[in-house]
C-alpha cells in the first residue's frame, strides 16, 4: 500500500505525521518504507536519523550540439518553449539549466546535429532507520527538474512494504509527480484561512487524479471551524486531529519523534493507519 502525505501549503505538519506514522506502523510489525519526495527541502532525515548506506547521482538528458553538423537553421530554438536552446546569427547556444529534457530539439534537427548528454541535477540517498527502509532525493541548488528526482527515488518503492511518501507542499508538478500512483492521499491542513484555501486546491488535485483521500487537521484547536465545515460539506473524512500541544512543539524543536517523546500518540497514529486502510478499502 502506498500512502502519500501531502498538503496545499508548507508548514502544516506533513513530515511530522508521515514520519511518526511510519514508525508507529513499523513498530506494529509491518514492513515499512519512508520516502521523502520533498526534494527541494527534505527534512524527514532530521527526525528518523537514518543510516545512509548508498547514494546515487540523478541525471537528466540535455542537448549537445555538434557545431560541425549544425546548419544554423534555428528550428530547435523555434520549438523550445523554455529558451533552453537558441540560434543567434547562425550559432547555437544551449542553456542546460533551462532544459526540461523533452528531446524535441533532437527530433526536429534536420542535420542530426544534436545529441543527448547527461547532466547531474541531484542525488538520491538510501538507508534505514528504526527498521524502516529510508530514501530521499536532494535537488541541486539552481536545478529546476524536481519531478525527475522524485521519479528516481520512487523507482525504489518496495512492493512488499507499506510505503509512506512525504510529498512536497503545494499543488504544482512536483506534488503531482509524488502522489500519482498512490493508493491513498492524506491531506494535512490547519484550521486557518490559508489552510482552508490551500486545502481546497489540494482536494481539487486529488479529485482530478481520481485518488482516494482524506484529511488530517494539525493544531486543530487554533483558528476556527471552517475547515471542518468544508470537509462536512464536501463529504471528506477527517481521520486525525492533533491539538496545538506544546509538548509536540518542544519535541519537534529537538528533532525528536512525537511517539518517543509522548508515547500515547503512538496509539493515535496506529488508529490513523487503520482508518486509512478502511477508507481506502484495504483489508
Amino acid at each position: 500500500m502506498i500512502i502519500s502525505v501531502a498538503s496545499g501549503k508548507g508548514g502544516t505538519g506533513k513530515t511530522t505525521i508521515s514520519t511518526n506514522l511510519a514508525l508507529s506502523v513499523s513498530r506494529a510489525g509491518q514492513q515499512v518504507q519512508y520516502i521523502d519526495c520533498d526534494v527541494e527541502e527534505p527534512n524527514g532525515h532530521i527526525f528518523l536519523k537514518p543510516v545512509i548506506d548508498g547514494a546515487e547521482d540523478v541525471t537528466v538528458g540535455v542537448p549537445e550540439v555538434d557545431l560541425k553538423k549544425c546548419t544554423g537553421c534555428g528550428k530547435c530554438g523555434q520549438l523550445c518553449q523554455y529558451s533552453a536552446i537558441v540560434c543567434v546569427k547562425g550559432s547555437v547556444l544551449v542553456f542546460e539549466q533551462l532544459c526540461h529534457s523533452c528531446g524535441g530539439c533532437m527530433a526536429v534537427c534536420p542535420a542530426n546535429a544534436i545529441a543527448e548528454k547527461q547532466r547531474k541535477i541531484g542525488i538520491a540517498e538510501f538507508g534505514s532507520s528504526y527498521g524502516i527502509a529510508f530514501g530521499h532525493g536532494k535537488l541541486n541548488i539552481g536545478a529546476i527538474q524536481s519531478p525527475a528526482v522524485i521519479r528516481y527515488v520512487k523507482r525504489k518503492i518496495k512492493n512488499d512494504s507499506i510505503v509512506l511518501l512525504d510529498a512536497p507542499p503545494g499543488t504544482s508538478c512536483p506534488v503531482i509527480e509524488a502522489v500519482k500512483g498512490s493508493d491513498f492521499v492524506l491531506l494535512v491542513t490547519e484550521p486557518t484561512p490559508f489552510g482552508l484555501n490551500d486545502l481546497e486546491l489540494a482536494v481539487g488535485v486529488a479529485r482530478e487524479l481520481n485518488l482516494p483521500f482524506a484529511v488530517a487537521i494539525n493544531r486543530s484547536d487554533i483558528g476556527d471551524d471552517r475547515v471542518v465545515r468544508y470537509c462536512q460539506k464536501e463529504g471528506i473524512e477527517v481521520l486525525l486531529e492533533i491539538p496545538n500541544d506544546r509538548r509536540i512543539a518542544e519535541s519537534y524543536s529537538r528533532g525528536e519523534m512525537i511517539i518517543e517523546s509522548i508515547p500515547e500518540y503512538s496509539t493515535k497514529f496506529l488508529q490513523l493507519y487503520e482508518r486509512i486502510k478502511s477508507t481506502a478499502g484495504v483489508k
